[in-house]
């Protein structure tokens, strides 16, 4: 069983990280869809967008691991992905939280996409130039993913009164946990945005697809989760199993 790594603790790469692990984490459980999704199509674009993130993240770990070797020892993607403890990821809560229903996974979907797509759209003018064109290919996906998203939320928000109980539901649920998405952060100087700065935005686009939806926006929280600080739900420790499982248990295996 391979040993874990210790991540460099500099607040560009723990900037990256919490970028990165809530695109791996997100693309983890929307792949979990394979294959159970209500409809065909709908079964390859949630596939196709878990692939979209995976790309993400696959792009800014390895951009974390090469700023860890700037100052000592870096990691590769994989190494990232795969041979951290639990303690070491910096997600959002908001996407370890189990897969849920087709209702929980549009509404998921729809927050996550919307915040993914104004940070990069800020990320696009990085003075890092390798973080600028990570953005530059991943703002068109994010755009993509909250559009496919939305218009699902619409449909079953403003749909059968079971579809719009579920996502009443769903969206009760999620929404003690936003937030996280605009709380204190690791500012890495030149990288990009303070998350804060995404919320005024964030909450005008979700007010209107929800008044779309003809669903209320819910009462803020004082509920704060602080998976970007390292401290997860119950549910991280059960995903990392499946996750890290093959990696851990043949390190460095190639075919």
């Amino acid at each position: 069983m391979s040993a874990s790594i210790h991540i460099h603790a500099s607040p560009s790469v723990q900037y990256l990280l919490r970028i990165g692990d809530t695109c791996l984490i997100h693309a983890q459980r929307l792949a979990e869809w394979c294959g159970h999704a209500p409809i065909l199509e709908e079964d390859i674009a949630l596939s196709n967008m878990a692939l979209d993130l995976l790309g993400q993240a696959r792009g800014v770990l390895t951009l974390a691991g090469q700023m860890e070797a700037r100052d000592g020892e870096g990691h590769d993607e994989d190494q990232l992905a795969f041979l951290r403890d639990e303690r070491d990821y910096r997600n959002l809560t908001l996407v370890e939280l189990p897969r849920g229903d087709f209702a929980f996974t549009v509404i998921r979907n729809t927050m996550l996409s919307t915040w993914l797509r104004l940070l990069w759209e800020r990320l696009a003018s990085s003075s890092e130039a390798e973080l600028a064109a990570i953005a530059g290919k991943a703002v068109k996906e994010a755009r993509y993913h909250q559009q496919h998203a939305a218009d699902w939320l619409v449909r079953l928000g403003d749909g059968t009164d079971e579809s719009q109980r579920r996502c009443s539901e769903a969206l009760n649920a999620l929404w003690r946990y936003v937030p996280e998405m605009f709380g204190a952060d690791a500012v890495a100087s030149g990288l990009g945005p303070r998350f804060a700065d995404l919320q005024d935005a964030w909450l005008a686009e979700m007010r209107e697809v929800l008044d779309d939806a003809t669903l209320a926006m819910p009462a803020a929280s004082a509920f704060r989760s602080e998976g970007t600080l390292g401290r997860h739900s119950e549910h991280m420790g059960h995903l990392l199993t499946t996750m890290q499982h093959l990696q851990r248990s043949f390190p460095e295996a190639v075919w």
